[in-house]
């Protein structure tokens, strides 16, 4: 049987400090698996839209509401920062700013398009 070690265990995650490398990389897995399950809404969405005159008019009518609209601009900025992410992942794997402050340097810029894109689609949304 094997003995275990005796050391201190940090299991309060309000008290780890997470570079900013690993927020972004937990950002990007969370945005696709929001951009994931608005798929299926959105398919939806556009399956009544074309569905007929009066499909498409229902269609108006849901998405004119405030509360709607606010979840069309979550969801159209978490597909912005996961198709941002994957464009630098992808820049990544070709070889470049794989270090750690360069690392931290795309991840900062990747935010900051981010929020760009989320105000100009806040924008075009009201």
């Amino acid at each position: 049987m094997k003995e275990r070690k005796l050391r201190p265990v940090n299991l309060d995650l309000q008290t780890i400090s997470f570079p900013i490398t690993a927020i972004a990389s937990i950002l990007h897995r969370v945005a696709g698996v929001i951009t994931f399950v608005a798929v299926g809404i959105l398919l939806w969405l556009l399956s009544l839209s074309l569905s007929s005159p009066v499909g498409f008019m229902e269609a108006s009518e849901i998405v004119s509401g405030f509360f709607v609209k606010f979840i069309l601009w979550g969801i159209l900025t978490a597909l912005a920062y996961h198709i941002i992410g994957g464009i630098r992942h992808l820049i990544m794997d070709l070889g470049y700013f794989e270090e750690l402050d360069t690392g931290s340097m795309t991840a900062k810029v990747s935010f900051a398009i981010t929020v760009v894109l989320s105000l100009l689609v806040g924008v075009w949304l009201w």
